[in-house]
């Protein structure tokens, strides 16, 4: 008996035990997890919507302008005109109240991942969303997963804010874990959205037990909102692939190659028209506007009769891969979209860059494909797994992220088992852009970000008066 009483005692002072160091234990950890799956379910929403609103904002503008133009000759004015507007509302939004919002806005999110950059998440959250409406329904070759992973990360901050958090390892925390759902959401690929924080932004991300386990739970809980309100399909559901024979992998490095001279080229004309365009606005609101306008509605015209050199570009690719186009058309349409993605995203629109990449990536993936074709007729070849190999690569050499290319694709495309192609081609891809001196795309935009800051910082203080 006395034996009983003396083993119920332990057990009472054991539980009470448990209680008490839980109780004197630091939530933190728990708090920022539940806070991550949170952010994650809002992201998943706002993305979500984000995407339709774009999508419906698109369709809308084509239907009704040839509903309601009779005469054919009025098409191209009027589409003309009604893109320039719904562009021009993005470029005004992004001008007169949030700056910041121009561009993919991943940069920013790097900055503020250093501590370099302001996460003003009361004025980017409403001017990207709506801003990225108006131009990307405008037709401009835009895409909207960059400006979801912005999103993502400033409703994180929104979240850090409401919340009242304190330490600044709580804020990056969470900082990332929105930027991975934001991509999760965008592409519906929650492993790449991992990824993409580990790997691109590695100079940035703040790795921890607590940090990486936030950034699953917000990659997670986002993808599951999105695949509630849009479905478990596959992205780009362009068919089943064979694998590749062996004999033919050399062929993969080969284009991985060419893909990283492709990428040097793309982010050097890039920056050299973002350069340009800086230079004619000189800082103007009325010049940024009306370059949006002109802008928009001749890509909104443009699309009337030649879809394929404007738009995001996933239409496109259904097209490549099911074969509707000829070699030379291929290559025409690459050359054009190269131009058109290059002005549209340069100009400072509120849009991303990510599926015009994948666009290009297939499109030049399909001419070396076509002509390995005809130069090996004896190769058991698919055009299309050069293709879906082309969209991996050009990413990895445009933001050096191979990793990361090459898991979106394989989970957009759901073609797995083309991984052991699409690795030696991404990774060709990265070791040429190396090799001739390319740096990743969003970190010169930062540097260049952060100069640019630093030079209105001087010229403000210069233009107050010493104090007397």
């Amino acid at each position: 008996m006395a034996q009983e009483k003396l083993t119920s005692k332990s057990v009472m002072k054991y539980r009470f035990g448990v209680l008490r160091r839980l109780k004197e234990s630091d939530k933190t950890p728990i708090k920022i997890l539940l806070l991550a799956a949170i952010i994650g379910a809002a992201v998943g929403l706002i993305g979500s919507l984000f995407m339709l609103g774009t999508t419906w904002i698109s369709n809308y503008r084509t239907q009704s302008v040839g509903d309601l133009v009779i005469d054919k000759w009025l098409i191209i004015p009027t589409m003309f005109a009604v893109s320039a507007i719904l562009a021009m509302i993005g470029y005004y939004l992004v001008k007169r109240f949030s700056p910041e919002s121009g561009g993919s806005g991943i940069p920013e999110i790097e900055g503020a991942l250093q501590d370099l950059r302001p996460v003003r998440w009361w004025r980017v959250i409403p001017v990207k969303f709506f801003g990225g409406l108006g131009t990307l329904g405008s037709g401009m070759v835009l895409g909207r997963e960059g400006p979801t992973v912005q999103l993502g990360a400033n409703i994180s901050q929104m979240f850090y804010d409401i919340f009242r958090l304190k330490d600044n390892e709580s804020r990056h925390t969470l900082l990332a874990a929105g930027a991975a759902a934001g991509l999760s959401t965008a592409f519906n690929a929650p492993l790449a959205g991992i990824l993409f924080i580990i790997e691109e932004m590695r100079p940035q991300f703040k790795y921890s037990l607590i940090s990486i386990k936030a950034v699953f739970i917000g990659a997670v809980t986002a993808t599951i909102v999105f695949r509630l309100i849009n479905g478990e399909a596959a992205l780009l559901n362009i068919g089943q692939f064979s694998s590749a024979p062996m004999n033919t992998l050399w062929l993969y490095l080969v284009l991985g190659l060419l893909f990283g001279i492709v990428g040097i080229c793309f982010n050097r004309f890039l920056l050299f028209l973002q350069d340009k365009f800086l230079a004619f606005y000189q800082n103007k609101i009325s010049r940024f506007v009306l370059m949006g306008g002109l802008i928009g509605g001749a890509f909104g015209a443009i699309g009337v009769y030649t879809p394929e050199i404007v738009g995001g570009g996933y239409s496109v690719i259904h097209q490549m891969v099911a074969g509707q186009f000829t070699i030379t058309l291929i290559f025409l349409f690459f050359a054009l979209r190269f131009l058109t993605s290059t002005i549209s995203f340069s100009s400072g629109a509120p849009g991303g860059i990510f599926s015009p990449l994948l666009a290009l990536g297939t499109l030049f993936g399909g001419v070396f494909g076509y002509a390995v074709l005809e130069l090996f007729p004896h190769y058991q070849i698919e055009v299309g797994t050069f293709a879906i190999a082309g969209m991996g690569a050009l990413f990895a050499a445009t933001v050096r992220a191979p990793l990361t290319g090459i898991v979106l694709v394989l989970e957009m495309t759901n073609n797995y088992q083309l991984i052991l192609p699409m690795i030696i081609t991404c990774i060709g891809a990265t070791m040429m852009a190396q090799f001739l001196g390319g740096r990743p795309l969003y970190s010169v935009i930062l540097e260049k970000t952060l100069e640019r800051s630093a030079k209105e910082e001087s010229a403000a203080k210069a233009t107050i008066p010493p104090s007397a």
